[in-house]
């Protein structure tokens, strides 16, 4: 027999209390803010459109909802890329280093982990997302899938070993700010030694820019970049890039990059970078709305 609720999945107060839930369920399964609250809205239109009577629990039908209509929204960007061809990085959260956003920021999924969560395919992501960071059971995910849901188990536990690939970032952020800090002022300084100091041997470089996405590793490499973006560095200051320390580059208030590090036992151990102008236009503006030099006197933060 089907449990009366006060307030169904479309209600507004069910709904907007559940909202940032949703969110984050949507932004774990699409790696972009921006495709996020599309689908949290195209929820809401699937919630307006149900019946109460037949809903048992609408927080966990709003999730299920919503990584439906995530999954759609997967499946038909991995046939874009097979006709494109066109690898794009995660679209990053980006915050100031002051107290409220820390907090704001403090859950969100790292970065490196997105960026790795974008190899797995629709299915494994969303059985993934679903039942290692939200705990739902399997026997609801598998409906979502059309899969049984000892099907779903596999699924997920195919994506939890792809994932163990990812480096785990310093869950201290002051030493993450330190490294981030010693490797702007590197850069500034063209210091190709204390760069490579900085650098894990194995580190891997992406960079997202109007060329489309290239791949450096190694430190030496790595290093050689950040000698060419040393006229930049000038302008960049630190910010919190997905809840971990990075920088964010503009001048006059012109976005020029994001940089996103993963800071693993004292070096940085990956650096991803979105130059490309589209993609920053989706980014709060006010993290740009700098003149990008440090004050007279002083240092930016």
């Amino acid at each position: 027999m089907t449990e009366h609720v006060d307030a169904g999945p479309g209600s507004t107060r069910q709904f907007e209390e559940q909202r940032p839930h949703l969110l984050a369920v949507a932004y774990r399964m699409l790696g972009s803010h921006s495709e996020a609250e599309d689908a949290v809205q195209e929820s809401w239109i699937r919630a307006q459109r149900a019946d109460p009577a037949e809903v048992r629990h609408p927080g966990r039908w709003l999730t299920t909802v919503t990584a439906r209509v995530c999954l759609d929204m997967l499946r038909a960007r991995a046939a874009r890329r097979e006709e494109s061809l066109d690898a794009r990085l995660p679209e990053p959260v980006v915050g100031d280093l002051d107290p409220e956003h820390e907090a704001l920021l403090a859950d969100l999924v790292g970065f490196a982990l997105l960026v790795v969560l974008d190899t797995l395919t629709p299915a494994e992501r969303l059985a993934f997302v679903l039942h290692d960071m939200f705990g739902v059971p399997f026997d609801e995910i598998g409906p979502v899938l059309d899969r049984s849901a000892t099907a779903a188990r596999q699924l997920a536990s195919r994506a939890r070993r792809r994932v163990s690939s990812a480096p785990v970032p310093d869950p201290d952020r002051g030493r993450q700010r330190q490294v981030v800090a010693a490797f702007r002022a590197a850069a500034r300084a063209g210091d190709f030694t204390a760069l490579v100091a900085l650098l894990d041997p194995d580190i891997v470089l992406r960079a997202d820019a109007p060329g489309g996405l290239r791949t450096f590793r190694g430190a030496d490499s790595v290093a050689q970049q950040a000698m060419a973006f040393s006229a930049r560095a000038e302008f960049a200051r630190l910010a919190l890039v997905n809840g971990a320390a990075g920088l964010v580059v503009a001048r006059d208030g012109k976005p020029i990059a994001v940089m996103a590090m993963t800071v693993v036992d004292g070096r940085i151990a990956e650096l991803d970078i979105i130059a490309e102008p589209t993609r920053l236009r989706t980014l709060d503006p006010s993290v740009f709305d700098y003149d990008g030099a440090p004050p007279a006197g002083g240092t930016r933060r």
